[in-house]
């Protein structure tokens, strides 16, 4: 949710649209971009229900904009997804089904997930997953601390630094040694980390999965 990411789907789904359709055309996009920090403020206080009236509201100011689907461009603010789709009659692509879909897909049965602590820790995202028959698998709890602090201290602040990336690839060869088949960057900032390059485990970025089904979904409700 922090503008840090947003730049990353508006150029993806842009991009997207541009591959689908070709020559000069773009996507048909309402970006209500919040203020990050009154959101990490209600997080951390673990004020969900403030943060939900908050985003909310949004959300009806994009419905009410002439928006089709609505797109939460965040992993951890899924949390209170059913809270703001309870405000809107327009749907909400939710980003933890799309990428189960994708993984379901490809076969894969067991998988890592790296995000914030309360998306690693809490249940309303991984239940999407195992919903769809995944098997979950986290990093301890040190671990999940370092990935937490990353997040935060350095990515939604647009700061990457190559120690940390060692950091995260170490904990991805750890939740390979456990079981997992893959690796769910499952916070939208990840990715300005690490990618595919840097590691044989198959990483699969939220960020990328949920603007390719946003394509999709604006595609068909053309």
């Amino acid at each position: 949710m922090s503008w840090e990411s947003t730049q990353t789907y508006y150029r993806a789904i842009n991009e997207g649209i541009r591959q689908e359709i070709g020559g000069l055309h773009s996507a048909k996009i309402v970006l209500y971009s919040v203020d990050f920090a009154e959101i990490e403020a209600l997080q951390m206080k673990g004020d969900w229900q403030s943060a939900a009236t908050l985003l909310t509201r949004a959300a009806q100011s994009i419905e009410k904009a002439g928006a089709d689907f609505l797109v939460i461009c965040t992993n951890t603010m899924h949390k209170v997804a059913p809270e703001i789709a309870s405000g809107i009659a327009i749907p909400i692509l939710h980003i933890a089904e799309a990428t189960a879909d994708v993984l379901v897909l490809d076969g894969i049965r067991s998988v890592g997930l790296l995000g914030t602590r309360f998306t690693m820790e809490q249940a309303f995202y991984k239940e999407r997953l195992l919903a769809r028959g995944l098997d979950v698998v986290t990093p301890e709890r040190a671990d999940r601390d370092t990935v937490h602090r990353i997040i935060y201290e350095e990515l939604c602040l647009g700061q990457v630094r190559d120690e940390s990336r060692l950091q995260y690839l170490a904990i991805i060869d750890q939740l390979r040694a456990r079981g997992a088949e893959a690796v769910i960057l499952g916070c939208t900032e990840i990715s300005l980390l690490v990618n595919q390059c840097d590691t044989a485990v198959a990483l699969y970025d939220t960020t990328v999965i949920h603007a390719q089904q946003a394509v999709k979904a604006a595609l068909t409700a053309v």
